[in-house]
């Protein structure tokens, strides 16, 4: 049983079927709709990506999805971005690149290659996980994939914010709170005390180059559930109990959906939505020692999607035809209502596509913490067609983490969304989807040579 169909379920359905050969039975609960968080909304007969926008360019999994689905990359479009304090921009981006890059170098000295320099280092360490799984190799936690990818500095990372590693290899306190700042509040919600790990991450992905799906990100989720042929049943699951059978344990997974309440046994559960209590009221039942709770809270966050026309005056441009971005990120600032807005594109973009001109009705994103109030619309907006809000709980509140959740429940029993308190973004939840596909498997078939290996660079060397 996989309980949940976002891009985590989908992803450990198509991995558990691929290691353990098409005669698996795969039931997967989705009470909601497949894709999760990857979800779309439709303003005047056409689609745009409501979050989960981007995918990095080293997103190998994502790739391969991608390829093996016959998906097709969305054109991209190009757009200037700028960051803003709530006064005036602190940073804009150009047509030039090598105007920026002096832009930045004026504002901030060396700065900003010492962040590439660091978030490099780590990237690199990172992509040694794709030779591992590729070798069969899998964690039983969450310290251990870390450590197997950079030692202890990884472990580490998860404990102390990336303000306080960017200091210390030299890039300046006014580049972290411009910049970095601006970076994490746009895509996590939250400050510089995001752990050092899930901040790199996050930077990775903003500097290189990225990537979305064509027709909506979405479907990477749903072709993964048709091609494993899984049974998805539209129920939300409320529970599992532990009952045994021949010395093996059995998962009695307890659901509720239209036709009322049900129960069905399996060899084998993987759950890929959030444990924690405000998240879910999940029960287990019969574990000895007992399945307790998951400390920690979510973030909530707030996705307006706007069709309207920009007020530009707010940003400093009386003339909207003269107002060059297509994406703002700000600053922490205490009056700022808002993290970060930006002109978005549907998600099929054909040929003849072009961005509308500033002073044109342009369907906008807009990222808060609270819901927008009208006063708060009207600072943005000259006036405006539609509004849709979606409110949810999109990311660990990374500050409140002081462990990280178990991978491992029981046996056969397996958490996946624990993944997220490393980081969160599609790459590192598909990463987690293949390790408990790779773990269920050689823990059942009693593989334990491909669990927790230490030296693993050097054994995957010797392998090769």
């Amino acid at each position: 049983a996989v309980v949940g169909a976002g891009l985590g379920g989908s992803a450990v359905a198509y991995f558990l079927q691929q290691h353990f050969g098409p005669q698996v039975q795969l039931d997967v609960f989705e009470p909601a709709g497949v894709g999760g968080r990857l979800a779309t909304v439709t303003v005047n007969k056409q689609q745009y990506e409501s979050r989960g926008a981007s995918i990095h360019a080293l997103s190998l999994h994502m790739q391969d999805f991608v390829k093996i689905l016959g998906l097709k990359h969305r054109r991209e479009v190009a757009g200037k971005s700028a960051i803003f304090s709530g006064e005036h921009f602190v940073l804009e981006e150009t047509d030039w690149y090598l105007l920026n890059l002096f832009r930045l170098w004026w504002h901030y000295g060396i700065s900003f290659l010492r962040l590439q320099m660091w978030v490099e280092e780590v990237m690199e360490k990172f992509m040694r996980i794709y030779k591992y799984q590729a070798h069969g190799y899998a964690f039983s936690s969450l310290e251990e994939l870390l450590r197997s990818l950079g030692g202890d500095t990884f472990v580490n990372m998860t404990q102390r914010s990336v303000a306080e590693s960017l200091l210390e290899v030299g890039v300046t306190q006014r580049f972290v709170d411009d910049v970095i700042a601006a970076v994490l509040r746009s895509s996590y919600g939250q400050s510089v005390l995001v752990p050092a790990f899930a901040g790199a991450m996050l930077l990775a992905g903003s500097q290189g180059s990225t990537w979305a799906v064509e027709g909506g990100n979405k479907l990477v989720c749903s072709g993964l559930l048709k091609l494993t042929k899984a049974n998805i049943i539209p129920a939300r699951v409320t529970g599992v109990s532990l009952h045994s059978s021949e010395g093996r344990a059995l998962y009695q997974v307890h659901y509720e959906g239209s036709e009322g309440q049900g129960s069905a046994f399996y060899d084998m559960v993987v759950v890929t939505t959030p444990l924690h209590p405000s998240r879910s009221n999940f029960t287990f039942k019969n574990f000895e020692p007992p399945i307790t709770d998951f400390p920690g809270a979510f973030q909530p966050s707030v996705t307006s999607v706007v069709h309207g026309y920009l007020n530009s005056s707010y940003f400093g441009f009386p003339d909207p035809k003269l107002f060059p971005f297509a994406s703002i990120l700000t600053t922490d600032t205490p009056n700022l209502f808002f993290n970060a807005m930006d002109n978005i594109c549907p998600v099929n973009i054909s040929a003849a596509f072009r961005r509308k001109q500033p002073q044109e009705a342009a369907v906008w994103r807009v990222l808060s913490q609270q819901p927008l109030d009208k006063q708060q619309l009207k600072t943005l907006f000259r006036s405006y067609y539609s509004v849709q809000v979606t409110e949810w709980q999109g990311y660990p509140r990374y500050d409140a983490a002081k462990s990280l959740p178990p991978i491992v429940l029981h046996e056969n029993l397996f958490y996946l969304s624990g993944v997220e308190w490393v980081a969160s973004s599609m790459e590192m939840i598909a990463v987690a989807a293949k390790n408990v596909a790779l773990l269920a498997y050689n823990r059942w078939h009693q593989d334990l040579e491909k669990i927790d290996q230490k030296d693993l660079m050097h054994k995957v060397k010797t392998e090769l």
